[in-house]
């Protein structure tokens, strides 16, 4: 493997060049920018890397699925998941440099998506690149699963993968991209949580009305507010009937395996920069509750006017959007179900729920798969560190989708770091991170087509 990581290194600005280029072009699915384009644009990244690559497109959505193959010398089959889609880059006030022209400072590529998920996807191209050029071929069959909604939710990929499932076929699947911890370890993540997110709406008057009126016109602004005070009471519980209900505990293993991750309350405070944490997460309980407990989440609340000065109304409607991170076994629709209930019994029955909803269920790999170790093996090869194997991260992607329809272990590494600012202004990686994350694939890649082989 020398002459592998040696010919990273020496490929290493044709690397960059290759990530600049793809995080130069927008692709943002929640404002529709330039989604074809980027699959144009890997089509022929993949396609120079040797790999035979399609375009699939997808019913109502202007998202194609890249396909990607490459043959190798087994019958082992190791599948990549990635998305070419990013967050929208607002505020762009707040960015140093203009979010989708990519710049190097130093040790730091900045641009939207180079983190989530432009830079995953360049470095295991690039993986592929140092392999087949010091090797010929690789020892195990490659496939690329690259799809454009991963940021709204992937609204279409479980049907989609319900209709591709013998093209997608493979024995274990590598997922997006994970990050090194403060400590320079690289986190295996080996599942996801679950999501719901919905929007609450309360109306009053049928337009504006003067706050004079205040007295005898109900006001919708207070009306949502008296609803969300019902759904968590001050300790963090979440108060709809019915939410705990199906939430599976954590395995013996899964509990063990927090024992060993580091406490890290300190440097997320200091990383967010928020003055405390919530009293419950100390300790243990900082990880047992952030990777196993669900959430009821407020993203944002619009009501009326909040402009500078005054305007004194009493407004007409009032809006909140909410997200709830859910755990195997919750299911998106039955909790959707339960808050529509939940509101009614309390008197809340005016206050109606959007129609337009995303959901994703949790999925979690079992810890004692093979594969785990054999991706955890290569990482302390690579980093010169024991990596940090967690059983689920905090947030959500659509792994469930995968292991339903492919049954396959999934497990996920990157290269990002935790001031990565994914979703945020100024995202960035470090460009050691970068190298790393290559010469980590190449070595799965190797140690997967050994294992394969049986030597």
């Amino acid at each position: 493997m020398e002459r592998v990581y040696r010919y990273v290194e020496e490929h290493k600005d044709k690397f960059l060049e290759d990530l600049i280029l793809l995080c130069k072009q927008p692709s943002v699915s929640a404002q529709g920018l330039g989604l074809r384009e980027t699959a144009q644009l890997l089509f022929g990244m993949m396609s120079d890397t040797g790999i035979s690559t399609t375009i699939l497109p997808i019913s109502g959505t202007d998202c194609p699925v890249l396909h990607g193959e490459l043959e190798g010398e087994s019958s082992y089959t190791l599948l990549f998941y990635n998305h070419y889609d990013v967050q929208p880059a607002e505020p762009l006030e707040e960015w140093l440099s203009p979010p989708f022209d990519p710049r190097i400072e130093g040790d730091l590529v900045f641009a939207r998506g180079v983190s989530d998920n432009k830079g995953n996807i360049v470095a295991r191209l690039a993986a592929i690149e140092a392999y087949t050029a010091v090797f010929g071929r690789t020892p195990v069959g490659i496939k690329f699963l690259i799809e454009g909604e991963e940021e709204v939710g992937s609204p279409h990929l479980r049907k989609f993968l319900q209709d591709h499932k013998e093209l997608f076929k493979a024995d274990a699947c590598l997922w997006e991209g994970s990050s090194v911890n403060w400590d320079g370890r690289l986190n295996i993540i080996l599942g996801v949580k679950g999501i719901l997110c919905v929007e609450l709406e309360a109306t009053g008057p049928e337009t504006d009305t003067h706050s004079s009126w205040a007295t005898v016109v109900p006001n919708p602004a207070w009306r949502l507010a008296w609803a969300l005070n019902t759904l968590k009471s001050p300790d963090e519980r979440i108060l709809i009937d019915g939410f705990y209900d199906d939430v599976r505990p954590p395995t013996e293993a899964e509990s063990k395996a927090i024992d060993g991750l580091p406490l890290e309350e300190e440097q997320t405070r200091q990383n967010d920069g928020t003055s405390q944490l919530l009293a419950v997460a100390k300790g243990r309980e900082y990880w047992r509750r952030h990777l196993f407990e669900p959430t009821c989440n407020i993203c944002g609340m619009i009501s009326g006017y909040t402009g500078a000065g005054v305007k004194t109304i009493v407004p007409r409607v009032a809006r909140v959007k909410l997200d709830f991170r859910l755990v195997p076994d919750q299911r998106p629709e039955d909790l959707l179900g339960k808050l529509r209930r939940h509101l009614d019994r309390q008197g809340f029955s005016d206050v109606r729920i959007s129609d337009s909803i995303e959901g994703e269920p949790a999925a979690r790999t079992p810890m004692d798969s093979p594969f785990v170790r054999q991706v955890a093996d290569t990482a302390e090869e690579v980093y010169g560190k024991p990596p940090i194997i967690m059983p689920t991260m905090a947030a959500t992607g659509p792994m469930a989708f995968i292991r339903e329809a492919l049954d396959t272990p999934v497990a996920d590494t990157g290269v990002g770091y935790p001031d990565s600012r994914i979703h945020a202004p100024n995202e960035n990686i470090r460009v050691d991170d970068f190298i790393r994350g290559i010469k980590h694939v190449a070595a799965i890649i190797h140690r997967l087509g050994l294992d394969a082989q049986g030597k």
